[in-house]
């Protein structure tokens, strides 16, 4: 596989924009019985584009008895379930709390026990006290058995958020095998050791409300776009409370790129435009607090097809700030859920490698333009000494030459002299 360059181009992607009218007809009309066995048969054959489709169509992939035999092959784990026993062995040995050779503690694990302590609010709701322990400790053992595994990623808050909806959804043995997957492939971004690559991908945004409604993006251009941070970054298990709803989302995130995160986004601000047109632009503190909380309810299947129009109208690469994404990042090697569910963990662990490496250079760079810039005016001041001294020497060299100064005479400067008097000249 060529991680240096990953396929960018609109037409590596499927939507299900390509489905023909007899295809989308029948899915829109399906009822969800029919769907429920439309699932069963693309998951029996492992069709990941009929899944694609099926997730992407309203109701998405209707209940959770789909989604736990679809949800892994979305993913790109099924032929992995079939043929790792010992892999799903060494998880559940994790989970259940047995020692393993080399498990050590990782640096996160105050930081989960907090995070899981506070998990569970909004759903599921009314279980007995005993039961939501159960189901903390399980949660807990998700994630410690994911970092112990992988101490390279690095945990955020937030990440018990989107572990929760797979706990839930899959119950503790499946997700033990997909999240995993969910980081390396998906939202490997993130894990890294700082929020940057986080944030590059909200630079994004601008772009998408600039190409469908460049209105509202002059109207939002003094709001910096970190409101969409809690929501992208928590694949918006954060914000959406409800649980039969934040499931639906998995669906269609799960069957599309890690960019289509971003268009959703972009189409609930353009859902609130009316909204946030009446709030004066010289108020960002109050734009800024609208955009950072969801709507509380949201047409889901309306949401998802609008977004997939956007992005289709709009495609990731026609955006002015895609090309400061970095080539590591999933959005780039990750451009369809066909291409997801391909990488393999190993190509998912040398990415955030790469990744790791390129960012650190970036900041080694950074430091030294901001060192130069803080010091600027000293080094303005002891390049003009180097400057002078080296001026003497030529001067004390050439005892001819300076007597044809001191009688008034042009002297034309050497060579190595004059691009530095040029600049000196041109700062002063």
């Amino acid at each position: 596989m060529d991680h240096e360059s990953p396929p960018s181009g609109p037409g590596q992607r499927q939507l299900p924009t390509d489905l023909s009218l007899d295809q989308a007809a029948v899915l829109r009309s399906a009822s969800p019985r029919k769907k429920l066995r439309l699932i069963r048969a693309a998951c029996e054959t492992s069709d990941l584009e009929a899944l694609v489709a099926l997730a992407l169509s309203p109701l998405g992939l209707v209940e959770d008895d789909g989604r736990r035999r679809a949800w892994p092959i979305l993913l790109g784990q099924h032929d992995a379930l079939r043929r790792s026993d010992v892999v799903c062995a060494e998880a559940k040995s994790r989970a259940s709390g047995a020692p393993s050779s080399g498990a050590q503690p990782h640096r996160a694990e105050h930081q989960v026990r907090l995070d899981v302590d506070r998990s569970f609010i909004f759903y599921p709701s009314d279980l007995p006290s005993k039961e939501l322990e159960r189901r903390k400790e399980e949660l807990a053992r998700l994630i410690n058995a994911l970092l112990q595994r992988y101490p390279f990623l690095h945990y955020f808050q937030g990440f018990h958020d989107i572990c929760q909806v797979f706990l839930l959804v899959l119950g503790l043995d499946e997700a033990l095998a997909c999240v995993p997957r969910l980081c390396l492939t998906r939202i490997r971004d993130f894990m890294l050791s700082s929020l940057t690559p986080a944030l590059a991908q909200l630079t994004l945004l601008p772009d998408i409300l600039r190409a469908e409604d460049p209105q509202l993006c002059l109207h939002l251009a003094h709001t910096q776009p970190y409101f969409a941070l809690a929501a992208t970054l928590t694949l918006y298990a954060h914000d959406v409370q409800g649980y039969k709803e934040i499931a639906r989302l998995f669906d269609a995130l799960l069957a599309q790129e890690p960019v289509f995160s971003l268009y959703l986004f972009a189409t609930i601000i353009i859902g609130r435009r009316d909204e946030l047109l009446e709030i004066p632009p010289e108020e960002p503190d109050m734009l800024y607090s609208i955009l950072c909380k969801l709507p509380q309810h949201l047409d889901l299947d309306q949401l998802i097809s609008s977004s997939i129009r956007l992005q289709a109208a709009h495609p990731p690469e026609s955006l002015r700030a895609w090309r400061r994404i970095s080539r590591y990042s999933v959005l780039k090697t990750a451009r369809s859920a066909e291409q997801a569910a391909r990488l393999s963990s190993d190509d998912g662990a040398a990415l955030f490698q790469k990744q790791s490496v390129e960012m650190e250079s970036l900041r080694r760079r950074q430091e030294v333009i901001t060192a130069l810039w803080r010091y600027r005016r000293p080094a303005a001041a002891t390049g003009l000494a180097i400057l002078m001294g080296m001026m003497a020497w030529w001067l004390r060299s050439n005892t001819r030459i300076s007597t044809s100064l001191l009688q008034g005479h042009n002297v034309p400067l050497p060579s190595f002299l004059q691009p530095i008097v040029a600049f000196f000249a041109k700062g002063r």
